[in-house]
Order: structure tokens, then sequence, then C-alpha cells
């Protein structure tokens, strides 16, 4: 039966029989020749979250979505058995072979329908039925628990990401209660309860009162009981071969990133990204999570995804996309071909377009193809319509790095005016102007993301003998400290790189106020005061690679500050407890 409802579009209504003996509710919308995307919900929905979805996807694919057992339209199994993965996982194929006419469908799922769909890619019966999955919110529980057996190491970050998945999973625990969960949903507490938690909760942030929408509540709890703890207490190793896109809201409130970003582990193919908002992001944002399926699908079906074995995609950065400014030597080279080992399409500019050519052919062997493009960061304009050429041919960028800076010492008397602006406009507007350029797409587009700008030890270390640099650096890092708070609500955290004393480089190409030219510029080249800040430099041995591990690590996390070297940590520290001590430190000069 065809009718119009509540997407906007025309809906057939169709059952399909399960293993054992129920009738699961399913419609379909769209053309039945274009690609097929199968949609499954989560606890406590029903197959409504998807309409949001739906009406953005109808128009060009043919989409199902169903209401799994217990749920909405269908009918709840008989035994509590009934909800065992391995009968939510024999549903979903089931529907695919009704759904796909023959052909492989796309599969997209939330919640724990991500848990059902997980166990269905990672069946090789079931597997040869999907094109490609993506994941909203839901872990495959298997990998889950390998996941939490790895974090039982003798390390505080481990642990720490063992205590916040716990702290985050505490709810599993109460709906193993006898009785207790179903009395706070039929009382009304648990629905204020998950309110609270979210702004945007399921059914609207609405209560169940109605008894559609308490049958889900009540029925759903037995997905838990029956499923965890033969999980996580026995956990298989489940692979698959099919393409996996991960969709990771930036609040997400009851999964860590870490969790989520482990089953890369599992799949020969897998991306991440990013979504700002909540848990319930089908509803709340279903036109980035269309575009992201959109975008998926097109790949699938053009044949541009990787191969399966092609292992780029499986990294933890597969599938995203990262711009590094200043990426022709130095911090900025070694971190765009860091990312692009991880698995990202990076976008390498520099003011040299020869460097950043060579950056971006150095990229592509260690990753995905990675472009480049001459780039004056000081140039508003020119930074702004780079940053559409990016989203035209690339889309939204995941990560932002604004590295590129240059170098100016010497004492402020003798500091010419040129000298200033030259800093002023590289080190703070290029840092401006890249912000400028791509935030606001990262925040129209909702994917959540990056931006990484570097400012410098000297940021806190103030000394005689580089004021106009340490200027631009403190500056660079409070506009992040203050872009931070500002793009907070819209899942993008910003970070000021300090990176300390990193061998780049940047000693050849700094200009000394009072010595003459830079290098390459005459007189100055040979200067004493540069050849001792080399040597300095090189004793101290940190490399750019290094410095570029750091920054990368840091990506999940998302830091306010990240100071990379060792005595950047410690002038920091110091920076917080004694202020004093580096007052009296700034009248010492290492250029004399």
């Amino acid at each position: 039966m065809s009718r119009t409802d509540v997407t906007g579009t025309t809906a057939t209504a169709f059952r399909v029989p399960t293993a054992d003996g129920l009738a699961l509710a399913a419609r379909a919308y769209g053309d039945p020749a274009a690609p097929t995307v199968l949609c499954v919900h989560g606890y406590p929905d029903d197959s409504s979250v998807w309409d949001g979805v739906v009406a953005r996807l109808a128009a060009d694919h043919h989409v199902v979505v169903y209401d799994v057992r217990g749920a909405g339209a269908s009918p709840a199994p008989r035994e509590r058995s009934g909800y065992a993965l391995d009968r939510l996982a024999d549903d979903t194929a089931r529907v695919a072979r009704a759904a796909g006419g023959g052909r492989p469908v796309h599969l997209l799922a939330h919640d724990w329908g991500s848990l059902a769909a997980w166990h269905t890619v990672t069946d090789e019966r079931h597997a040869p039925l999907f094109a490609s999955y993506t994941s909203v919110s839901g872990p495959c529980l298997d990998h889950a628990a390998h996941w939490m057996r790895s974090r039982l190491r003798p390390s505080p970050r481990a642990l720490a990401d063992l205590a916040d998945e716990a702290l985050r999973s505490s709810y599993i625990g109460f709906f193993h209660l006898p009785w207790v969960p179903e009395l706070a949903w039929l009382s009304g507490v648990g629905g204020a309860a998950l309110r609270a938690l979210e702004r945007f909760g399921p059914s609207d942030g609405r209560p169940p009162r109605d008894r559609r929408l308490l049958r889900n509540h009540l029925n759903g709890l037995e997905l838990y009981r029956v499923n965890m703890r033969d999980r996580l207490l026995r956990p298989r190793r489940r692979h698959t071969g099919v393409p996996v896109q991960v969709l990771a809201p930036t609040h997400e409130l009851f999964m860590a990133e870490s969790l989520v970003l482990s089953a890369g582990e599992w799949a020969e193919d897998f991306r991440f990204h990013r979504v700002a908002g909540g848990h319930w992001i089908p509803r709340t944002r279903p036109g980035v999570v269309a575009g992201r399926v959109r975008e998926l699908v097109r790949g699938v079906e053009e044949g541009t995804v990787p191969e399966p074995g092609d292992r780029s995609a499986a990294r933890p950065l597969g599938g995203q996309l990262a711009v590094v400014t200043g990426a022709g030597s130095g911090i900025g080279r070694a971190t765009a071909l860091e990312l692009a080992r991880r698995g990202a399409r990076v976008v390498c500019a520099d003011i040299d377009a020869a460097t950043a050519e060579h950056t971006a052919e150095l990229a592509s062997r260690e990753g995905p193809r990675a472009t480049a493009h001459r780039v004056d960061v000081a140039d508003g304009d020119a930074v702004a319509a780079f940053a559409k050429r990016v989203r035209a041919e690339h889309g939204v960028p995941d990560t932002v790095v604004n590295n590129a800076g240059i170098g100016v010492g010497g004492p402020f008397l003798e500091t010419a005016d040129d000298d200033w602006r030259r800093a002023i406009d590289v080190n703070l507007w290029g840092v401006i102007n890249g912000c400028r350029a791509f935030a606001p797409m990262m925040v129209e587009e909702g994917v959540g993301g990056r931006l990484l700008n570097t400012a410098s030890a000297a940021a806190y270390l103030p000394s005689r003998a580089y004021p106009a640099y340490a200027s631009t650096k403190a500056a660079v890092l409070m506009l992040s400290r203050c872009l931070r708070g500002e793009l907070a609500g819209h899942g993008i955290r910003v970070t000021a790189v300090c990176p300390g004393l990193v061998s780049t480089g940047i000693i050849s190409a700094t200009r000394f106020a009072g010595e003459g030219a830079g290098a390459g510029d005459g007189p100055d080249t040979g200067s004493s005061t540069r050849d001792r800040l080399n040597r300095l430099y090189r004793r101290r041995g940190f490399t750019p690679e290094r410095a570029a591990r750091e920054i990368a690590d840091a990506l999940q996390r998302g830091p306010e500050l990240l100071p990379v070297t060792a005595e950047a940590r410690a002038g920091l520290a110091l920076s917080r407890v004694s202020p004093a001590a580096l007052r009296a430190a700034a009248r010492l000069s290492p250029l004399s």
C-alpha cells in the first residue's frame, strides 16, 4: 500500500517474515532502480527516527526503513531469546534481500541498530548483501569487549579511557535490574532523566506517554539483558570487508571516541567523521547524516572507494580531509605527511608552490592522493578564495592546521616597522585568515572537526630576544582560546600548538633585527647569532617528524593547548607556578 507520510514522499508499506514467525513492518521510498539505503533504528526509537534522513535521500535513492522486532508496528518475540543479536542480524539480512532486488544495499544504522548491523556485516553469510555500512553511535559489542581488554594495562591514558567508558555505560547496569527500569519508564522518571542528559532525546524529547512509544521503551530493555553479558565476557573476532563509515557525534554521551575509532582495526575499508550534535543526530542533524551517506554511496557505486585490502582507508583518519598551511617545509610538511600516513586526504598550502607540490607528492605516497596550492596566508582574499576552492573540489575539511609562520628576532628597540608588520601579517593574520575562511563552513556543514593553530612556547615564555615573534604567537594562543569557547557548541575543538625547540630550519629563515638581512638576503647569511641558534636546535635534536606525531595524536583529544617538547611543557608549568621566574629570565638574551 502506498501513501504520502510525514517525510513528504510516497511510502510503500510491506511486511518481511522472520525465521521465528514474526512479520516486520517496513516502508520503502523513492525509485527502486536507484541505490538502496536500508535504515535500522536503535533503542528506544522506531523507524520514525529516520524521517528527516528519508526526506533528504528519497529523491535520488531507494530508501527502506523498518521497525525492529518489539518496536513500532513490528510484533515482539514470545521468548526473551528472540532479542539475541543473531536474530537481529538475520532480520536485517532478510529485509536487505527483500529491499535490494538482487543488488547489495547500503546499510545505515543508529544505536542498537548499529550494534545489530555490525553483527550483520561481520557475518560472512550476510556480508555479501551489503555494499557499504554507515554506523552512528553504536559499536560492535565484540569489538567493544576487545577494546576494553586492550585498556587493561598500566597506562594512565588507557585506564582513563576505560574509566571514562565505564561511566558513560553505567546505565547498562541499571537496565539489568529487575522491574526497576520498567517502573522508571512507566513513571516518567526515565524520560525526564534522558531529557536532562540530552537536549534532543528520542521522539524529539517527548516522554513516552502513548502506548506505542512506551512499548518501544519496555520491550527494548531485553536487548541489553540478552546480549551484553555473553558478548562482553566471551567476545569473538569479527572482521568485515564491507566499506564502513562511522559518524561520531561530537557530544556523544554513551561512547568514548577512542572506542568508536577502534572499529578501524576490524574493517578493511574504514572511514571516520565527526558530526556536531548529540546521540540522536539522525533526528537532530538529518541533513549532515544524509550528506555523509550520499557521499559514501556515490563513491561505492562509482567505484572510487579503496578496494578491499587497501588499508589506507582503515587508518584512524581514513576518509577525512585535512588542510595544512605552511606545508612546504618543517613542521607543516611533517604534519601533512603524518596525517596522510593515518589515512587523511591532505591539501598542502604554502607560499612556495614548488615546496607545496613536493609535500603533496610525498604525502600521496603515504596515503590517499594529496593536492597542493600556492597561498599567501597574509592575504585574506587569497585565503578565502583558497577555502572556497577546497570546499568545491574536496568538501568541508575535518581538520585545518594553520601552521604557516615566520621568525623575527632581535630587541624591540631595533626591530623595524616592516619586520613588525610582516610578523603580524603572517603569524597572526595568517591564522585569523585561515580560521575566518574555514570555521564558518565547518559550522554551516555541522561536521564538527578540529582547528589547530601553531603558536609557540614563546607565547608564554617572554624574552628580550624575540618580542615581535613572541607577541604574535601570544596573540595566536589567546585567539585560539577565545575561538575554542565560541566554537565548542558546534563540536569544533580549537587547539593552540606550542612546539618548543624543534629543528625545522626556521632559524635559517629568521630575520634578526639590527643584524642586517635575513638568510639568503645578503650580508647576514653567516651571522654568528644564527649559527649559534642553529647549533642549539641541532643539539636539541627534536625533529619535525616527532612534533608531527604529537600533533596527530592530539587530534582525538583536541586539547586547548599542546606543548610539544619537554621544554615547552616545563615552560608552561613554570609560567603557571612562578611567573616571576619567567620575568627574570626575560632579561637574558640567547642572542648574545
